[in-house]
């Protein structure tokens, strides 16, 4: 009988100290969103049934409410060209809209190694870098951006803790329970502090999607940003 009392106040005891350090690991100077894939759903936006683009947050919430469905939470998701085109790749229910890029170049998207975010038929997300991403049928979303700001659970090594090279950023990140969490700065920060925030929430992998332009909707938080000319958006609504 003892063994079985000590054994439950053992097991309530882990359970604090993790829901503590969950706590103690946010951070004011973030928007946080962790979403459980088997409770919301979550898709990646781009253009209508009419082929338009929706680039704003607003055109996205209006367009899904005459669907009859509540916007509960937005966010830019990844690069884009001048014309909205999204950056890399983009898999959209099952369809390839547009082609991984494995090529070079300037830029946040081109500071190796980037990646690809993605979701499988089985609501399992991951995020891998880019050269190790493997295009199979079961994905059902993904959006590929750069750079990673964790890479198996290692900052990436090119950021800079003292690095001057502030701005609004936003990312996202899998839990190991499965879950992802998405982030937006309030204010300016580098990729450093921005990668480790991200660590220091449990995320083993971090993917970084974009800055100064990145908007985030989330209502329940007071946090609402729906403007915006963006490619790919990435929207949560009850199943």
């Amino acid at each position: 009988m003892k063994k079985s009392v000590i054994l439950i106040l053992f097991i309530i005891l882990i359970s604090s100290s993790f829901i503590f350090f969950k706590e103690q690991a946010k951070d004011d100077r973030f928007i946080t969103y962790e979403v459980d894939l088997n409770d919301k759903e979550i898709k990646l936006y781009w253009k209508d049934e009419k082929n338009s683009n929706f680039k704003s947050i607003q055109n996205l919430k209006n367009w899904l409410e005459t669907k009859n469905q509540t916007l509960l939470f937005a966010t830019n998701g990844g690069m884009y060209k001048k014309d909205n085109t999204p950056q890399g790749l983009f898999i959209e229910n099952f369809e390839t809209k547009s082609n991984i890029d494995t090529l070079s170049g300037n830029g946040n998207f081109y500071l190796k190694p980037n990646g690809v975010f993605y979701i499988a038929d089985n609501n399992e997300a991951k995020i891998d870098i880019t050269e190790n991403f493997n295009l199979k049928k079961n994905i059902k979303f993904a959006t590929q951006s750069g750079p990673m700001l964790v890479i198996n659970n290692i900052i990436h090594s090119a950021f800079n803790e003292n690095s001057k090279n502030l701005n609004i950023r936003n990312g996202v990140g899998v839990l190991e329970n499965g879950n992802i969490v998405f982030a937006m700065s309030k204010k300016e920060i580098n990729f450093y502090d921005f990668a480790t925030y991200f660590k220091k929430l449990g995320c083993k992998n971090a993917l970084y999607l974009d800055g100064f332009v990145s908007r985030t909707y989330y209502p329940e938080e007071k946090w609402i940003q729906t403007d915006g000319n963006f490619g790919v958006l990435i929207g949560i609504t009850n199943k």
